[in-house]
């Protein structure tokens, strides 16, 4: 059990540091210096030490919000393979739970939100749930993909079971499922072009709307609960991109934390070179990944 806690504390760690590699390689595609890469340990620093500031007009649940979204984060990241090793915590149908655990965290988010009496937040809690039906049934597909080649429904079994020749005998279902999944890391994490995180326009907002009343530690609280977002979904394309086993802890930790910076620069790039799209037009590229989950479970099926 000690490399697995190793491997969890590791991830809690290394987490924002993957939203920095992000900001440094847009930076250099805008011609900018950007901020250190690190910049969000140091704006998780300050907002903790801040005094937070509540409305009059809301509740115990606007207070609940964040930790309940952190919490469901943490414990989803205990289930997640680090560079095709056992999670920390594993056991059969735990890729069930990860993605309700998710769920959770959206819905701790969106009811802070609508907690707050304000119709612009309530906008913005719409489109997540709106965005949301289309999503997660496309990640949890792609997650039952993997589990039919891999042959059971824990985490660690289907990634244990995955190597490289995979990729030389079911390439088609795996290019899918990763075409899949990259598309839900994108709109699950407020990326463009589905939504910028970035962005302060009233008519183009969906999450971080939802998260303008939150101030001090809460504030602090959902940024990490965003990066471990982007840990997670972000770490599953990692292990199927590279299922990497080579008998090695150092070797394989080394390799995944490889994948995950690249992972990273390449959704950099992808904010770079593209615009968002209009909110109508949101659905449709969700639909796409839904579609890719699909196939990917029908060739498996048919293998």
């Amino acid at each position: 059990m000690i490399k697995p806690l190793i491997q969890y504390f590791l991830a809690l760690a290394l987490a924002p540091l993957f939203s920095g590699v992000i900001n440094r390689v847009k930076a250099f595609f805008a011609g900018r210096r950007g901020v250190p890469v690190f910049q969000l340990y140091f704006d998780l620093y300050k907002l903790v030490h801040k005094t937070p500031v509540y409305s009059r007009t809301t509740t115990w649940l606007f207070r609940a919000g964040p930790v309940a979204g952190l919490a469901a984060m943490l414990c989803a990241l205990a289930f997640l393979p680090f560079g095709g090793r056992p999670a920390f915590l594993s056991f059969e149908g735990d890729l069930i739970l990860l993605a309700y655990l998710l769920g959770l965290a959206r819905f701790a988010t969106v009811l802070a939100a609508l907690d707050t009496g304000s119709s612009f937040e309530g906008m913005g809690a719409s489109r997540e749930v709106q965005f949301a039906v289309f999503a997660e049934p496309a990640f949890f597909l792609a997650l039952a993909a993997l589990a039919r080649g891999g042959g059971g429904l824990s985490l660690a079994g289907i990634f244990t079971n995955l190597t490289p020749s995979a990729w030389f005998t079911a390439s088609p279902v795996l290019i899918l499922v990763t075409g899949s999944l990259f598309l839900v890391f994108l709109a699950e994490n407020s990326r463009v072009p589905v939504d910028d995180p970035n962005t302060h326009l009233e008519l183009t907002m969906i999450h971080e709307v939802m998260v303008l009343d939150h101030s001090g530690p809460d504030l602090a609280f959902i940024f990490y609960g965003a990066a471990l977002k982007l840990w997670v979904f972000g770490s599953l394309i990692a292990c199927v991109i590279l299922p990497r086993h080579s008998g090695s802890w150092l070797v394989d930790a080394g390799a995944f934390i490889l994948a995950m910076s690249a992972i990273a620069a390449l959704v950099g790039v992808v904010e770079s070179v593209m615009g968002r799209l209009r909110l109508l037009k949101v659905p449709y590229l969700l639909m796409t990944a839904l579609t890719f989950s699909i196939l990917a479970l029908i060739f498996q099926a048919g293998r």
